[in-house]
């Protein structure tokens, strides 16, 4: 398996390095130590914090990686072996590299093997996890308090920030969070903008931090003083279907049946069409990842693995709900990570 910076290479080593012009890239041989190809700027801090014993090739800015890619594919003979890569991670750049160094061998897809090893977390990480949900709910807290007629999208998004900047725990992801009121709400990922909100407005925000490395991952909709009936009535059935969702999370249940608990609920209110993505996604050193909670994936669910419980509608110029929360399958059942009330009141 050839891994590139970023969330497997985390997961399979504790190293926390980012993608730059440089190549950086571990090569996990079966039966036999594992290869770093690293800059010899970088060789220090990844030997100080690797997990296990490797083997280190490095390389300077005058010499390029040529020469490390070239010796580390000859050493564990790659040009007769199959060699899993990141399908959704790996650059051009890298696998251009191992192709030319290691010519003859097959390259498949590792994504679904990394997948398997990450799904079930053990305690260590649901802990993280835990943590991450305590920090943010905390920072909702605080959005909510000041959530009223002519305060501005973004300056909800900024009070967010500011909160979970200001807990000393968390890191905030690359991605912007989500605030959308009135109508924008139709829009599942729209970012905040400089509208103000207004009374009788749904507003919802999906907000998301790291604690420890690992990810939180909520929405919450909230009412502006009074809304229109048609905006109570789906946000009812929103509450429906994540309760739905939640309460039927179990070991050897499927996933697309958790998708099936939730959509039926609002299926059978006549707004099927509105709910426009799948119920949830997996969640952990990465804020989407495996498994799927979408129809068509027949993963049986196991204990350990946590992923997010997230039905919504969207009605064009009317406006939007979403309500998530982050679970746990259980050995009998499921937790529900956040416990942020479900219950839509006027502020």
């Amino acid at each position: 398996m050839a891994v590139v910076p970023g969330a497997n290479l985390r997961y399979l080593s504790g190293l926390n390095v980012h993608s730059t012009e440089r190549i950086a890239m571990a090569l996990f041989p079966l039966g036999d130590q594992p290869i770093l190809v690293v800059p010899v700027l970088e060789a220090p801090r990844a030997e100080a914090h690797l997990g296990f014993e490797a083997s280190f090739y490095t390389y300077t800015d005058e010499q390029g990686p040529d020469a490390a890619v070239r010796q580390a594919a000859s050493d564990l003979h790659l040009e007769d072996k199959v060699v899993g890569v990141e399908h959704l991670r790996m650059r051009v750049f890298e696998l251009r590299q191992l192709e030319q160094h290691a010519q003859g061998a097959r390259f498949v897809d590792g994504e679904p093997l990394m997948n398997q090893l990450r799904m079930v977390k053990d305690a260590e990480e649901i802990a993280a996890l835990r943590r991450a949900a305590r920090v943010n709910e905390e920072c909702f807290r605080q959005v909510a308090s000041h959530i009223k007629p002519g305060v501005t999208e973004r300056e909800l998004s900024k009070i967010w920030q500011k909160s979970a900047l200001d807990s000393g725990k968390a890191e905030l992801s690359d991605m912007p969070i989500i605030v959308a009121s009135g109508p924008n709400g139709a829009s599942p990922h729209t970012t905040a903008t400089s509208r103000r909100l207004q009374d009788g407005d749904l507003v919802t925000i999906d907000a998301f931090l790291l604690v420890d490395g690992y990810y939180s991952d909520i929405t919450r909709t909230y009412a502006v003083g009074e809304p229109k009936e048609e905006l109570k009535r789906i946000y009812t059935l929103v509450q429906e279907a994540n309760a739905a969702g939640r309460e039927i999370v179990k070991p050897g249940i499927k996933a697309e049946e958790v998708d099936a608990a939730a959509r039926g609920v609002i299926e059978q209110a006549g707004y099927g069409e509105y709910f426009i993505h799948r119920t949830g996604h997996g969640m952990g050193l990465e804020i989407h990842e495996a498994p799927n909670i979408v129809a068509g994936n027949d993963l049986v669910l196991k204990a350990g693995m946590v992923f997010t419980v997230e039905p919504g509608i969207y009605v064009p110029e009317l406006g939007g709900v979403r309500i998530e929360d982050d679970v746990v399958v259980t050995e009998d059942g499921c937790e529900s990570l956040t416990s942020l009330p479900r219950e839509l009141d006027g502020l």
